[in-house]
């Protein structure tokens, strides 16, 4: 904490000594977890004697604890839980109050107007006849009045108690409170120590506070954390080490307003503890990027956000970049929650808010539905694009929202611990055990459930997992694949990097997802029985059968045995010395590294909110970190890919800790145990419950969408299937024009307006004459004026002068042998990767489709040249080859996203042509079109017409010669008919009975029966048919 205070100076720690008093106890309100059907309840005044959850004995306790004492916290870790738990607690208030027990399933439960209990209260109050309200929830979603009037209504005595998650837990100063209650084990002892620090908020007051575990699984993490608070063991802090994305926040801020020399920049930086480390390269890594000198011409679409004078030194804020600062700024990631608020009110005033949804819940939701929020009801009235207007649904019962979180999971130094206690409870007796866990501050049923949970455990498995045994457990599932369960007291922050390495040994070694799941108390994976493998393993000698090599051991993969699963205890162990390169080389494909890149790249203002106040929805937001990461996943030294390794390596992953591990293993400090089990232990059920959850949602086919990019597929061929041969006859002229203008920013919108502007187009487009700077707005003045600060350079393209980006010089010069003015800083000359690529991909991207002879042209260069480039990038996927512009003639290129563009904007432009019309122009063109009245046909030809549109459908046979046939042929007669089926034109088929002699016939054309009749149903042919058929045909 001195390091971070002050990373340079020294600094004194003044520490008095403290005595605070701590009533810590774990209360389990049942007798046994494992058997909840059968468990009594602790308190008789409920009059429920068998509950199969732990649940409603949980509530029970909790509304005792809540009714005896005078203020209470309940925690919870989960928005959802603290939800539903005051819910509860007020439906068992008004039950206690009235007498008068509800029933969900009662439609119409015997209740005032029958509205459910806890909305009774939550609305009307004694009012209504109900008892005052025990609790409410307080929450980050609930609105900052509403916390703001819970907090208020604590304090003075309104109200007995609060559900709270850990919005309570720091810095809100909530008056006496007399009791906390944790429901769940605290995710942490510092995090416990805060909570129940809520309660005896005085000098020499005793905080008082009780643990619910929820299972026995949970129960033994909450005896540790319980034990661990008494003694003050709280875990180490970590400070995020150079978070880059911060970084990069922070200079655009401190340059918005002021330019800045770079030295003093960093030296300034590097007084913050995060950044006392920060390296050079680093720092300099971060201003390029936003300074606008990327990797890549791909980057081009983001935008600078400041200007760095590399030969004077010092850095500018561009325009905006103080708006950019202030309403995009922050570390608390974007989940795009939709705001809910009061319909009617003026929400610009200030009023009217309610709380906050998940974007799913909401697309989950419909006008009508009613949901609780804050333990009241709301109705939905209305749902916009970023916010639910609601109102007031008194009495009428709602449906629990549900928000999804992040939770980093235990940490090591609490899971070294954790397995240190089961290690000494399994070494004593069974009675002095049971007085070490008393003395430990758990009730008597809270004890017998620990040891009764460890001794089925030894049963099943003959060890129980500690700090120095892991035990690797196997069996088969329902399906009668392996399942294998790493037992390891150590944490999610080291099984999740241990998971990620597993997996990849395994894929690597059959080819196949092992579908491994990490959890706090262990590692979960699946796998398929050995002769479902896809192992070539017959094409071997058995071990011992051949007389070549008979002393070598068998190659680990071609080990065969149908009675084993084909992962030993062995096989989750990894040298020391490899493991954090396994783990670092892995992270970049994994579904956390995609999530904390968004997040990365929105903290370093890459990806702005739109406006402030607006929300932003979190799946586009994945889609445009998506496009980013695509791009900037080709390029590890880029800084926000870094920031995004770090951050899982560093803050998610407990690297060191599991690299750790391994060598404890390696030394044999940690045994490793494996054991095969007819069904899974008590620990593995525990650990199986969540790895259910993770899967249960999941679609049918995770892989082949995982695996689709490795797919080689024949692009010419796709493009015949896709129906790319036909765009030319698809794009739209007018919708190709107008797209160009706005790619070459000729449109009215987007003419520049500053010196600012013309940087920005000469990133964004390239290489400009001053022509074509004056015809995009700019004046002749503004592109000197940029020569002039080093940011522009001017150059001679294609025998004529160009105004380029600073950025560009490198790549001009080494893809088009462009002479550079003298004075171009040297970091803009660097060599880069694939510079005509990039020059001809900003070329297709700012372009129509285009041919590689135009191309050419334009940069003076051989068309053959071009077109191999041009080919290279449609390897790539960046651009496309095809017929493509509608007055064009042979092979054209487009840059990818540019032809989705046009496909849909010429799609867009046809459907416009489809105009709804009022039903008196349908009534007017349906006798012509049927050919009715004055619009009748006339003789054979006209017959001929009648039958090519009516064929196919069935009429009856009854009316077809006296209304259907002369109503659309003047002077229409059966002879007519007779001659076209005569001559073979035209046939009739039955399509099935009418009543009274009649039937359903359709007509065909004769050339399209065959494509329009239902094939004959298949005869079966006696032995007389056949007969009298080979007769047939023989003559």
């Amino acid at each position: 904490m001195a390091r971070f205070l002050s990373p340079q100076r020294k600094v004194e720690i003044v520490q008095p000594r403290s005595t605070k008093e701590f009533d810590l106890s774990v209360v389990v309100p049942v007798e046994d977890l494992g058997e909840l059907g059968g468990s009594p309840a602790t308190d008789g005044d409920s009059g429920q004697a068998d509950k199969p959850s732990i649940w409603p004995h949980v509530e029970e306790r909790i509304a005792d604890l809540v009714q005896s004492h005078r203020s209470t916290i309940v925690f919870a870790n989960s928005r959802r839980l603290a939800e539903r738990l005051c819910n509860r607690l007020n439906e068992i208030a008004y039950e206690r109050a009235t007498g008068t027990a509800f029933d969900p399933d009662d439609p119409a439960p015997a209740l005032p107007e029958a509205h459910a209990p806890a909305e009774i209260m939550a609305q009307s109050g004694a009012g209504k006849g109900a008892p005052a309200l025990l609790a409410r929830a307080h929450h980050g979603s609930v609105s900052k009045e509403q916390r703001a009037q819970v907090e208020e209504d604590l304090k003075a005595g309104r109200l007995p108690a609060v559900v709270a998650t850990s919005s309570l837990e720091l810095g809100i100063d909530m008056g006496a409170v007399d009791l906390v209650v944790q429901v769940e084990s605290p995710p942490s002892v510092a995090s416990g120590l805060q909570r129940v620090g809520r309660a005896g908020h005085q000098v020499g007051a005793v905080s008082t506070g009780v643990v619910f575990p929820k299972y026995r699984g949970d129960l033994v993490q909450a005896a540790v954390v319980t034990e661990r608070m008494r003694e003050g063991a709280i875990e180490a802090l970590r400070i995020p080490a150079n978070p880059l994305d911060v970084l990069a926040q922070q200079l655009v801020a401190m340059v918005a307003l002021d330019s800045w020399q770079t030295d003093d920049l960093l030296a300034l930086v590097r007084r913050a503890a995060p950044f006392a480390s920060l390296p050079e390269s680093a720092f300099t890594a971060v201003l390029d990027m936003l300074a606008g000198r990327y990797p890549s011409d791909a980057f081009a679409e983001l935008r600078p956000r400041v200007v760095w004078d590399r030969v004077g030194g010092t850095v500018t804020g561009r325009p905006g970049a103080q708006r950019l600062a202030v309403t995009s700024g922050g570390t608390i990631p974007d989940r795009g929650l939709f705001g809910v608020f009061l319909a009617g009110a003026d929400p610009k005033k200030g009023g009217g808010r309610v709380g906050e949804l998940d974007e799913e819940m909401v697309y989950e939701s419909r006008v009508g539905d009613v949901f609780t929020l804050g333990t009241t009801s709301w109705r939905i009235e209305d749902i916009t694009r970023d916010r639910v207007l609601v109102s007031p649904a008194p009495g009428v019962p709602g449906r629990l929202p549900f928000w999804k979180g992040d939770q980093l999971g235990r940490p090591l130094e609490l899971g070294r611990a954790l397995g240190a206690f089961l290690r000494e409870i399994g070494g004593l007796s069974d009675e002095d055990a049971r007085l070490r866990l008393l003395a430990a501050g758990l009730d008597a049923w809270a004890a017998d459930n620990i040891l009764a949970y460890l001794d089925e455990q030894r049963r099943a498995c003959g060890h129980v997992p500690d700090d120095r045994t892991i035990l690797v457990e196997r069996f088969r599932d329902e399906l009668g694949d392996w399942r294998v369960v790493v037992h390891s007291p150590f944490g999610a922050q080291v099984h999740a990097p241990w998971a990620l390495a597993l997996s990849a040994r395994l894929g690597e070694r059959y080819g196949m997802d092992a579908q491994v799941m990490h959890a706090d108390d262990g590692i979960v994976l699946r796998l398929p029985d050995a002769d479902m493998m896809g192992l070539d393993l017959l094409d071997f000698d058995p071990p011992g059968t051949s007389d070549a090599g008979k002393d070598d051991p068998p190659p680990a993969t071609l080990a065969y045995d149908s009675d084993q699963p084909p992962v030993a205890a062995a096989d989750v162990v990894f040298d020391q010395g490899e493991v954090q390169q396994i783990v670092t080389d892995q992270v970049g494909g994994s579904a956390l590294f995609a999530a904390r890149f968004r997040e990365c790249a929105a903290r370093a203002l890459l990806l702005p909110r739109r406006s402030p106040g607006k929300r932003t929805p979190l799946w586009q937001q994945r889609q445009r970190a998506s496009q980013l990461l695509q791009v900037a996943s080709e390029f590890g030294s880029f800084p926000i890919v870094l920031e995004a390794v770090r951050e899982c390596l560093q803050d998610v992953f407990d690297v060191p800790g599991l690299t750790e591990l391994m060598g404890d293993l390696e030394a044999r400090r940690v045994r490793l145990v494996e054991v095969t089990t007819q069904e899974p232990s008590p620990f593995a059920r525990s650990l199986l419950f969540g790895y259910v959850a993770q899967f249960l949602y999941e679609g049918d086919s995770p892989l082949a969408e995982r695996r689709a990019a490795a797919l080689s597929l024949d692009s010419h061929l796709l493009a015949e299937l896709l129906g790319q041969a036909e765009l030319r006859e698809l794009l739209d002229p007018e919708v190709l024009t107008e797209l160009e203008r706005e790619l070459q920013w000729l449109t009215e919108d987007r003419r520049v307006k500053d010196a600012e502007g013309v940087a920005d187009l000469l990133r964004v487009l390239g290489p400009l004459t001053d022509a074509e700077l004056a015809e995009r707005g700019a004046e002749p003045s503004w592109a000197p004026e940029l020569a002039t600060a080093r940011r522009a350079i001017q150059v001679r393209i294609a025998g004529a002068d160009h105004w380029a980006a600073i950025e560009d010089a490198g790549r001009l010069r080494d893809a088009l042998g462009t002479a550079l003015p003298v004075g171009v800083p040297e970091a803009f000359t660097e060599p880069v990767k694939d510079p005509l690529g990039d020059l001809l991909a900003r070329y297709a991207r700012t372009h129509g489709p285009f041919t590689a002879a135009r191309a050419a042209e334009r940069f003076g260069l051989g068309t053959a040249v071009t077109d191999g480039a041009l080919q290279r990038l449609s390897a790539s996927g960046r651009t496309v080859q095809g017929e493509f512009h509608p007055a064009g003639i042979g092979q054209e290129w487009c840059d990818a996203t540019v032809l989705r563009r046009l496909r849909r904007r010429s799609l867009a432009a046809l459907r416009q042509e489809l105009e709804p019309v009022p039903p008196a122009a349908l009534a007017s063109f349906l006798p012509q079109w049927q050919h009715f009245g004055s619009h009748r046909l006339r003789g054979i030809d006209g017959l001929a017409r009648a039958v090519e549109q009516l064929q196919g459908a069935p009429v009856p046979a009854s009316a077809l010669e006296k209304l259907i046939l002369p109503s659309r042929v003047l002077g229409y007669t059966p002879a007519m008919l007779d001659e076209l089926t005569t001559t073979g034109e035209v046939v009739w088929a039955g399509a099935g009975a009418l009543p009274g002699k009649d039937g359903w016939v359709s007509l065909y054309l004769a050339d399209s029966a065959p494509l329009l009749l239902p094939p004959p149903h298949p005869l079966e042919l006696s032995a007389l048919h056949e007969s009298v058929l080979t007769t047939l045909s023989g003559g």
